[in-house]
């Protein structure tokens, strides 16, 4: 087992495999993107694969492939397959913006990836447009129902934005009603990626629920799931699920059990952080594997004991507006 400086189990990766991503979601990135990353600046898949087998080997259950967009890097699917037959991992699962991902389905179910994200904050068309500057409506849509019909779960990703997508959250809802999915609203987080400072947010985790509340009076709260970063209710005669992530209000800290590894390699013990160490970089110096082992154990040992810690001590003139496509979503 895994543990922290705090005692907190470690076993859950997220790995995103690069930055670039085919939407330009106004509160990720700029409308022209981002100065992506250089191939060689990326960890290659052989890289990710030896990074992920040792930490399998030293208490990692379960990895998330996230991005950017996970689909835009060449010949995804081989990392993929290789991963699901690390011995030891227990759950192989990814997060999607779903442009590309439906061509894919079938073999995600074939390699024994049981679980998918899919990033979706409205379900009309032009907002859809508006929110990620793409006409790919269509395409997430058939990605959705694709995932359903070969029976993968589905968390539906919303993040909730004021003047943006509110007029969203209680069709989102009523999707659960007739799907078997889980549509779990997302506070908005300050990693927009064109450097402007976040003061806050107008709907927290408590309006969300209040707004929630106010058409369904019957919602009933479920029990969460250990290590759940989401609040969870169900809706009697709903086959769905609505769940509820504080990821600014960061309310869920003392049960973290993640650790993300971004595209060019750098470990960040918490979200908010703004990296511990540089895993390819200690690959390409010539690290063994066991001097490796223990420089991420030092480094596990450095977590702050909450998001708002993590935050405070980052680097001098380092604010948090990175965009989450070059951290991991």
């Amino acid at each position: 087992m895994l543990l922290d400086n705090h005692g907190r189990r470690i076993n859950y990766l997220r790995l995103a495999v690069t930055d670039r991503c085919n939407l330009r979601c106004f509160y990720c990135m700029p409308e022209e993107g981002l100065d992506w990353l250089s191939r060689k600046e990326l960890m290659t898949y052989e890289e990710m694969l030896k990074c992920c087998s040792l930490l399998v080997n030293m208490g990692i259950e379960k990895i998330r492939i996230t991005g950017g967009e996970p689909f835009v890097r060449k010949d995804i699917m081989q990392l993929l397959t290789a991963l699901s037959k690390l011995d030891g991992l227990k759950e192989l699962s990814l997060t999607t913006n779903g442009v590309l991902t439906a061509p894919h389905v079938a073999e995600l179910k074939r390699i024994g990836v049981r679980s998918v994200n899919l990033s979706l904050d409205t379900l009309d068309a032009n907002r859809f447009f508006a929110i990620t500057r793409r006409d790919e409506f269509a395409n997430v849509m058939d990605t959705l129902n694709e995932l359903l019909q070969h029976d993968i779960e589905v968390k539906i990703n919303t993040v909730v934005m004021a003047g943006k997508n509110i007029q969203d959250i209680l069709p989102l809802v009523h999707l659960t009603q007739e799907l078997p999915v889980s549509v779990r609203f997302i506070e908005e987080m300050p990693f927009n990626g064109d450097g402007h400072s976040h003061s806050g947010i107008l709907w927290d985790h408590v309006r969300i629920l209040d707004e929630i509340s106010s058409a369904y009076p019957t919602l009933q709260k479920l029990v969460d799931p250990q290590y759940s970063t989401s609040y969870n209710y169900h809706i009697p005669g709903h086959k769905g699920s609505v769940g509820i992530i504080a990821a600014y209000s960061r309310t869920f800290c003392g049960t973290c059990n993640r650790i993300r590894i971004t595209p060019q390699g750098t470990l960040k013990n918490c979200l908010y952080d703004d990296g511990v160490l540089n895993i390819k970089d200690l690959m390409r110096l010539g690290m063994k594997d066991d001097e490796l082992v223990q420089t991420l154990r030092a480094a596990f040992n450095t977590r702050e004991i909450d998001g708002w810690q993590a935050e405070k001590k980052r680097t001098e003139n380092t604010n948090v507006h990175e965009s989450m496509a070059t951290i991991g979503g």
